[in-house]
């Protein structure tokens, strides 16, 4: 079994990584967007010196979410010698698919070459025998997933929500222009730090247009969506047919993630494949509150375990006084008065054909986000509570990479993706 070994943000070892791949995956020498370090977060250029491989550095606090097929814990940790939270995944190789594997490969590789201040950043990855370990920023306030479930379970305001979504596409402009797909667009993989920061995960995803020098106009690779992330996908990459899928897949996902922060509510959730994939098909694009494509099941409401999405688990944010989602929950999105700025950018990224969608750096120019500046951070650092800065007082857990794995249930969406 090929093992990771270890690789720091200041360094470009990657020693057990088949040469082969890093040519393939280009990091392509395309990566021509590269923003300058006075553009990376404060997070990362002040923390880059988190490089220790060091297991004894690392100061456990709280387990606040598992995934990866339940192959990942995902910890709360102190980076003890700087005082610095960070977030620690660890992952048995043991017990990973060879497409596991490759999968984690590729995201270690280009969380590396990435440098952009709405992607997310690895500090560290080594291995502890037969454990992977990743060392990343701690993001205060976890996912947009998460924000929802705890503080806005009826959806966010708008302007919360153009904040969220300008540092999303940000980053997906980034990806594009660099000849990549991210293909798991959603708002459980787009996290906020304590700074307001809003960065792109799911790295594992990514697909590249760009193969042996050559950028190609749509690719045929459909992997096995798991049924958790098929409501977000656009009808093509759900089709699977000869015409292939490229970017503008991406466009569609940004769509039905601005509906899942306006209403609180993931469209499609309690859909057969068959029947998502006809109601995606069938008629012109839908608006943010259209009940139609909300679930109607009492299922689709239950509250997941928090923090998978390497933000902070809700026994935290519990522990913090926090409103979160109870049983009364209405079956029906609020009642809630969008602008018709919003109402035009959902339905340019929900369009049927490809073609007629915006690409991601068109979008940043959507008079949606014109009241937008580069200052916004501040911005919705207003729009939301105190960040959580202090960790739980519970002891942390002995040695995690020797927990038994426990059974998540697939209803709790526990799948915090590597």
């Amino acid at each position: 079994m090929s093992l990771l070994d270890c690789f720091c943000t200041s360094r470009t070892q990657v020693e057990s990584l088949r040469p082969e791949k890093q040519s393939e995956t280009s990091v392509h020498q395309h990566l021509v967007h590269e923003p300058t370090p006075s553009q990376l977060p404060p997070s990362v250029t002040a923390n880059a010196v988190i490089c220790s491989t060091n297991v004894s550095h690392y100061e456990f606090q709280v387990e606040i979410g598992r995934g990866f097929d339940n192959l990942t814990s995902v910890h709360l940790a102190r980076h003890t010698p700087t005082g610095t939270l960070v977030t620690i995944k660890i992952t048995n190789l043991e017990n990973c698919t060879e497409e596991r594997l490759k999968a984690l490969q590729k995201a270690v590789i280009l969380s590396h070459f990435f440098r952009h201040p709405n992607i997310t950043t690895y500090w560290t990855v080594f291995t502890v025998g037969s454990w992977l370990w990743v060392i990343s920023p701690f993001m205060a306030y976890g996912s947009a997933s998460e924000l929802l479930k705890t503080y806005f379970p009826e959806g966010m305001s708008e302007t919360l929500i153009r904040n969220i979504l300008f540092g999303a596409v940000r980053g997906l402009s980034y990806l594009h222009q660099n000849g990549y797909i991210h293909r798991s667009i959603k708002a459980s993989h787009i996290l906020i730090s304590g700074d307001g920061l809003v960065t792109l995960s799911g790295l594992s995803h990514l697909h590249s247009l760009i193969k042996h020098g050559q950028r190609h106009r749509a690719v045929y690779d459909f992997p096995q969506f798991s049924t958790s992330v098929q409501p977000w996908l656009s009808p093509e990459l759900l089709r699977q047919d000869l015409h292939g899928y490229n970017v503008k897949s991406d466009i569609y996902s940004v769509g039905i993630t601005a509906c899942e922060l306006a209403s609180g509510r993931v469209p499609f959730q309690d859909m057969h494949r068959t029947q998502m994939l006809l109601q995606k098909l069938k008629g012109p694009p839908y608006s943010p509150l259209d009940i139609s494509i909300f679930p109607q099941s009492e299922s689709s409401m239950k509250n997941s375990r928090s923090g998978v999405d390497s933000g902070i688990g809700e026994s935290v944010l519990v522990s913090s006084g926090t409103r979160t989602v109870n049983s009364d929950r209405l079956q029906t999105p609020s009642s809630k008065t969008f602008s018709p700025a919003f109402f035009s950018l959902v339905q340019l990224c929900l369009q049927q054909d490809p073609e007629k969608r915006p690409s991601a750096s068109s979008l940043l120019s959507h008079v949606f986000f014109k009241q937008m500046k580069e200052e916004s951070q501040d911005s919705i650092l207003a729009l939301l509570p105190p960040a959580y800065h202090k960790p739980s007082t519970a002891p942390p857990p002995a040695s995690p990479w020797t927990v038994p794995e426990r059974d998540f249930s697939d209803e709790t969406d526990s799948n915090w993706e590597f």
